[in-house]
């Protein structure tokens, strides 16, 4: 068993980007997700010691003990990325964002998006996606998105689903396939509203959740419609001039009687996943009690935190520099975090999207 060094950093050194660098060789980030989702590899960090043990997935439910609490984030990745061409022939793409006014319209045909090539894609100007498929640049916004609308033979969301390609990140540098609109998708999935996953709970399996409920567990659910927000690098050299973009969450009331119920009882309160997470501390009070609520939160999480909603964290791996390592980084403590990440180099752990897991407890 290894130990990751207590941390000595100063909170002046933590508050800047540039603390929150790694090495990562390559071959170790995930291109595709293994056969079987919790087959996955699980580096398991004690909050208190820094001590650090290699698991398998499938040993979850030993570490949940009876009467805690897992939460899952039940967003449902929609096929975001439309492929398409400009008049001229030149290539285009459009990463729908959201709808402008929210998840809710069965028929949504203008929505916030990001476009490539930026430059080039001004109000007034039609990408072709297929035939009986057009999107139109409406505006621009102040932050760099686009207001696009979709016209076509079809209602907007069947046009979508036919002719969008699921939004892999960049780093997995393929084209997505029919194998990803299953397995970049969470087995509970349900409302639609993300354009990335909810990676941790990737390697959760019905088995898997029956044998956490059989234990004794809680299993909860809330809902955070993962955005731009999540992914977007920090590019402040401070972290604390970062801002996220909101993302639109919902708590419900049977989620935050269970949870108190959880706290009233002794038992522990797992989130999987950041965006759980964050959801959770958005809807905690001072004194570690939940209350339904519903909106958008753009919370950035980033050392020194005090957390309030969670007792433990499981999570995948996530890039330097980005507002997740950040998150973890506050939950376990910078130094303990970046030890076990060199540890997880050494060990050949799969990193990123469709890579291996990490739980802090």
């Amino acid at each position: 068993m290894a130990r990751a060094p207590c941390s000595r950093m100063t909170t002046d050194a933590v508050g800047e980007t540039a603390a929150y660098e790694y090495d990562l060789p390559p071959e170790l980030i995930a291109s595709r997700p293994l056969a079987r989702r919790d087959a996955s590899r699980l580096l398991a960090i004690d909050r208190r010691t820094g001590d650090l043990s290699d698991r398998a997935f499938s040993d979850l439910p030993e570490l949940v003990r009876p009467g805690d609490a897992l939460v899952l984030n039940d967003s449902r990745v929609f096929p975001a990325r439309l492929r398409g061409e400009k008049p001229t022939g030149a290539r285009a793409e459009i990463l729908l964002v959201r709808p402008v006014g929210g998840f809710g319209h069965e028929d949504p045909v203008e929505w916030e998006a990001i476009v490539r090539p930026g430059g080039k894609l001004k109000p007034g100007r039609v990408v072709r996606v297929a035939s009986g498929f057009d999107v139109e640049i409406v505006r621009s916004c102040d932050d760099g998105t686009r207001i696009v609308r979709l016209s076509g033979d079809a209602p907007a969301w069947d046009l979508v689903e036919r002719h969008g390609h699921v939004p892999l990140p960049p780093y997995i540098e393929r084209p997505d396939d029919a194998d990803d609109r299953n397995r970049y998708q969470t087995v509970y999935a349900d409302p639609v509203g993300s354009i990335a996953a909810p990676t941790a709970g990737l390697h959760f399996t019905a088995p898997l959740l029956e044998r956490l409920a059989d234990r004794g567990v809680r299993v909860v659910r809330l809902t955070l419609h993962v955005g731009v927000g999540t992914f977007r690098p920090v590019t402040a050299d401070r972290v604390a001039e970062h801002r996220l973009h909101a993302e639109v969450y919902r708590f419900p009331r049977e989620a935050a009687d269970a949870l108190n119920r959880t706290r009233e009882s002794g038992g522990r309160i797992w989130a999987v996943g950041t965006t759980s997470c964050r959801v959770l501390e958005t809807v905690v009070d001072g004194e570690g009690r939940f209350a339904p609520r519903a909106g958008s939160t753009e919370l950035f999480i980033h050392p020194p935190y005090r957390f309030r909603g969670i007792d433990a964290l499981l999570t995948n791996f996530h890039l330097p520099r980005s507002s997740l390592l950040m998150l973890v980084a506050a939950f376990a403590g910078r130094e303990r975090i970046l030890a076990a990440y060199r540890h997880a180099v050494g060990e050949r752990y799969r990193f990123y999207s469709y890579g291996d897991a990490m739980v802090i407890s």
